[in-house]
């Protein structure tokens, strides 16, 4: 985004949208939101996968983590 708007001017145009639109803005933003914590965990996801078939990552049960994390910290 290269034009830089300050929260406050949005607000300022906010402000003169009927209750309708400013509701169905706060619904859409909500979306999007959503939408994007989506895509970051499909992300992760991915790159988690991507891990575990390369070997990268330990498994085990809680017990077995914490052992092996207090060995990595000796």
């Amino acid at each position: 985004m290269s034009d830089y708007i300050s929260l406050q001017k949005v607000l300022e145009y906010v402000e003169v949208l009927s209750t309708e639109e400013q509701d169905l803005l706060v619904e859409l933003i909500q979306k999007r939101r959503i939408e994007n914590r989506r895509e970051e965990i499909a992300i992760n996801a991915r790159k988690t996968l991507a891990a575990f078939k390369a070997g990268n990552v330990k498994r085990g049960n809680l017990e077995q983590l914490k052992a092996d994390l207090l060995d990595d910290d000796e």
